[in-house]
């Protein structure tokens, strides 16, 4: 990983004193419960941003039911992270927006996308003077919170607008000529991978305590447990009620109640504001290794605020050039979440030797491992051409810095 930090599956705990000593971003023995584990796996998975385009995706694809393994993880891992952070600001953006033209509908809003994906950048710079994750966990209880309370109240709106719009008008054909479907579904499939991906589970497992694996089993599963119940909700409920129409961001296609809408908007801004710290973190850790590396202080405030401004600066300054959320979401997805969530897993499970003894076993588990990886390779390849098209197109479309 390119963080310092690792994933611990037992042994003794680390010394507090040597903990204390510890440079900024390094996790040196765990702190944290079980429960600060779940806030964490819930706050970089359930995003509004994994939420929000899932509908989209499913109305795309229609109804069918060794020694270089460090730097290919850090390569996906910064991938995942930094592309993940530019979707999440996109989408911070347009929530921030939403609720300003709630209150300004005489004049469309009296701000632009790029002035709040600015203001966001802005509050985050402030989170990252944070020294770890573990220093994030109560921000991330409120953000797992505002994941429950985004997700019940953006399907309860979705059905009620179902419910409202002509169901005779609503339809669920494929839009556009052959090639324009196959690409969207291409498309699609990349934006499945980022909302089921998580690149940060062993930067979160660091943060553990004993005993780790028990404690990390029960975070994960409280974590799942939300996203599992409330994800294909949403993904199915939105494809059900606007059909082929349904936007990328599920928030744009919401009409009424007003106060509902605004309501989810502003879930969607605090549950991103955690995410994203979560997901720079990784970033932040390789220039941290770096300030070590020339023997200077890593708890220097200094040093912190320079490079945490210069990663705001490059992500608030793409995300507001090109604030195209979807297409940001699916190459993220394709080139960062998939080869390290699905694919790079089951390769690992190959070269390992805990396998069953039992050799019928163990070639079962090398054919699916293997199939695993060579599916989701296809996957990844397929769902970054159809990234490329829609970003290709979308650039042809809009100019930089286009007020969406």
């Amino acid at each position: 990983m390119s963080s310092p930090a690792t994933a611990r599956g037992g042994g003794a705990p680390e010394d507090e004193g040597a903990g204390g000593e510890a440079e900024a971003g390094v996790e040196q023995g765990g702190r944290g419960t079980w429960r600060h584990a779940a806030f964490h796996v819930a706050t970089t998975i359930a995003t509004p941003a994994a939420y929000a385009p899932l509908p989209f995706a499913v109305a795309s694809l229609g109804w069918p039911f060794g020694p270089w393994g460090y730097w290919y993880v850090s390569f996906f891992q910064q991938v995942a992270s930094v592309g993940n952070n530019i979707a999440i600001q996109i989408a911070a953006g347009n929530s921030l927006k939403a609720v300003c033209k709630h209150y300004h509908t005489a004049d469309n809003g009296a701000m632009t996308l790029q002035q709040f994906i600015i203001l966001f950048g802005v509050f985050e710079l402030l989170l990252s003077q944070l020294p770890d994750i573990h220093s994030l966990r109560w921000v991330n209880a409120i953000c797992t919170a505002s994941t429950v309370g985004f997700a019940g109240t953006t399907i309860g709106v979705t059905i009620y607008d179902g419910y409202r719009i002509d169901r005779k008008e609503v339809s669920y054909s494929l839009q556009g000529d052959t090639a324009t479907k196959i690409f969207r579904a291409f498309n699609a499939l990349g934006t499945i991978a980022f909302s089921f991906g998580d690149a940060m589970l062993p930067e979160i497992q660091s943060t553990v305590r004993e005993p780790v694996r028990a404690n990390m089993y029960k975070g994960v599963s409280a974590a799942y447990t939300i996203i599992v119940m409330s994800y294909w909700t949403l993904a199915f409920s939105g494809y059900w009620a606007f059909g082929s129409q349904v936007q990328p961001y599920i928030l744009s296609s919401l009409t009424a109640p007003r106060w509902a809408i605004v309501m989810a908007n502003l879930f969607a801004v605090i549950q991103i504001a955690g995410c994203f710290q979560i997901y720079c973190r990784p970033t932040f850790a390789h220039f941290e290794e770096r300030v070590q590396a020339k023997n200077r202080s890593c708890r220097s405030c200094l040093w912190r605020l320079m490079y945490t401004s210069a990663y705001m600066t490059v992500i608030t300054l793409v995300s507001a050039a090109m604030p195209f959320f979807g297409d940001f979401v699916s190459i993220c997805g394709a080139v960062g979440f998939t080869p390290l969530d699905f694919v790079l897993p089951g390769l690992a499970l190959l070269k390992t030797s805990k396998l069953p003894d039992n050799l019928g076993s163990q070639y079962a588990v090398k054919v699916l491992s293997a199939a695993v990886a060579v599916l989701f390779s296809i996957i990844g390849v397929l769902a970054c051409i159809g990234a490329i098209r829609s970003i290709t197109l979308d650039v042809r479309t809009y100019k930089f810095f286009h007020d969406i």
